[in-house]
This record gives C-alpha cells, structure tokens and sequence, in this order.
C-alpha cells in the first residue's frame, strides 16, 4: 500500500498548505503534457493525483490517519476517493488552464494540458467502477466458492459469475473487469466492484488463517484425558485432550485451517473450555471431598 505522506514529501502533520504547495511542485514536474511518452511519469502523476484527493479532503484525511493505508482502501473505493475532485479546477487554480471532469473517469481538457490518462477519451468517458455488497458464508470465504449473481445495470438485470477465492477476509474488493456500467455510447464497459461481506458462523471464527473453534469437556476429562470430536471445514474430527488439560488451553489441528494466497495452509485452534458441575449429588460430593482430602 502506497503511503499518501511519502508520495507527495510532506510529514504526516503537514498543514493543507504544506500539501497543496508539494501537490503542485509535483503536478508541474510530472505531468504527462511535460513527460511526453514517459509512462513513468504519467504513473507518477497518477500516484501523487490519489495522494493530493485524499489528503486535501479533511474527511478523507482524517479516516486515512485513523485506520492507515490499508484500512482505509478496505473502506473506500477508488471511485470514492476521487468523488468531488476535480483535477481541471484544482490545476485551473494553480495556473495550468482550464476545464473540467475527473481525470479517472475520462473529461480531462488542461488548457494546454492533454489528458493525462490515454485510456479515456471526452467524446465516450469510461464509466466509474459499479460498486456493490455481496454476502458470503463463513465456509465459501474459507474454501473459496463459484457463485452466480444478479446485477442490475444499464436499466437491465443481468447475471454475473464470480469466483470468490480461498481465503477472502471481510470487506475486501473483487473487482470484475468489464462488468460494470456502459459507457455513455456503449462503447466501453467499466468495471463491477464487489465488497466482501462475510456472515458469521455460530461456531467458527477466523485467527489470521487460523480457525477458532471452542470445546467444552468435563472436569473428569481435564483431569485424566479423553478424546473428543470437533466439527472442522473438513466435517468431524478426533480430538485427542491430555491428561492435566488447563482451562482456555488450545489444541492445535495441523492444515485444517484457511489457506493463504502463498499457498500455506492454517491450523484449526480448539479453544478448551472446562466446565465445572454447579449441582453435585451427595454421592460425587463425597468423591469430591475424598480427592481434595487427598490433596488433589
């Protein structure tokens, strides 16, 4: 994730001066108009234009401080972070021209300037990304999943398959190239962006890719051993408990857990929860008295 701070050179206490003056000394020195075929330059340019909407924005600002780089792109999208900037009046202020439209989403006229995002074209702009929710289950954001859903665009409802791959962790993006939004023309298609929303499972919940799973046993099992079963991913499996078992102790399935996009495979972590008896039959008190007698 690319710090905002960093790509403009200003300290993360910079005041909007401080901002505006390092957006603009940049502006001028990277602009595509200035680097004529130079695509490090027009990405450059690019970089500092996300970096300049985000940190000029106060609301935009203060939510990127809160929760960082990556936080912040799992809450906003890019059509989010460039709504209501409008590069051609912030460069028109600055003295380069003037025009309108957002340079992300096609319409850019600089006054001498030309659009710095060959991509886009005036007469027929790419439409911003559609953005909508999709639910998952626990299981499908684990084990990955093939899902066939309905899209309402372009006034017409549309059916969409998505692959959800192993390992999605709640609010993540899938972003569908080419199943968004016609073109004013119809002549480009934008893209579908798919916020992860995963359900909650009443018994497991996700450790990094780890499972967590919780097992109550008997104060008789803790003491002596046993073995139990746990519902996995994989269905039922054998728990061995060992004898002098502590309470909120945790057992650990080897490669039953979530896979990584690296491949590795996470474990499933059995949360042991021992339960104490609250009514004791005169019989088991007296067993009770005898093993505390015996300095147990």
């Amino acid at each position: 994730m690319k710090d905002y701070y960093s790509v403009l050179g200003v300290k993360k206490g910079a005041s909007e001066d401080e901002i505006k003056k390092a957006y603009r000394k940049l502006a001028m020195k990277y602009h595509p108009d200035r680097n004529e075929g130079d695509t490090k330059a027009e990405s450059k340019f690019k970089d500092i234009s996300e970096a300049y909407a985000v940190l000029s924005d106060k609301n935009k600002r203060r939510e990127y401080d809160q929760f960082g780089s990556e936080g912040f792109h799992k809450k906003f999208t890019q059509e989010d972070i460039f709504r209501d900037f409008d590069i051609n009046e912030i460069l028109k202020g600055f003295g380069f021209g003037s025009g309108s439209g957002n340079p992300f989403q096609g319409g850019f006229s600089g006054g001498g300037f030309g659009n710095p995002f060959q991509q886009t074209h005036r007469s027929d702009p790419m439409p911003p990304p559609l953005v909508k929710e999709l639910s998952i289950s626990f299981e499908e954001s684990a084990l990955g999943a093939q899902r066939k859903i309905s899209i309402s665009r372009n006034s017409r409802v549309e059916e969409t398959s998505v692959k959800i791959p192993a390992g999605i962790v709640d609010s993540k993006i899938l972003r569908l190239k080419g199943k968004g939004h016609l073109s004013p023309k119809g002549k480009k298609q934008g893209d579908l962006h798919l916020k992860i929303r995963v359900m909650p499972h009443p018994v497991f919940r996700r450790e990094s890719h780890n499972i967590v799973v919780d097992a109550e046993i008997k104060l008789t099992d803790a003491i002596l051993g046993n073995t139990i079963e746990v519902q996995t991913l994989n269905g039922v499996k054998g728990v061995k408990i060992p004898p002098g078992t502590q309470n909120n102790a945790k057992l650990r399935l080897k490669g039953v857990g979530i896979k990584s996009s690296s491949g590795t495979q996470g474990d499933q972590l059995v949360n042991i929860k021992v339960k104490i008896p609250k009514d004791l039959t005169e019989d088991q008190k007296k067993h009770i008295q005898f093993l505390k007698d015996t300095g147990i």
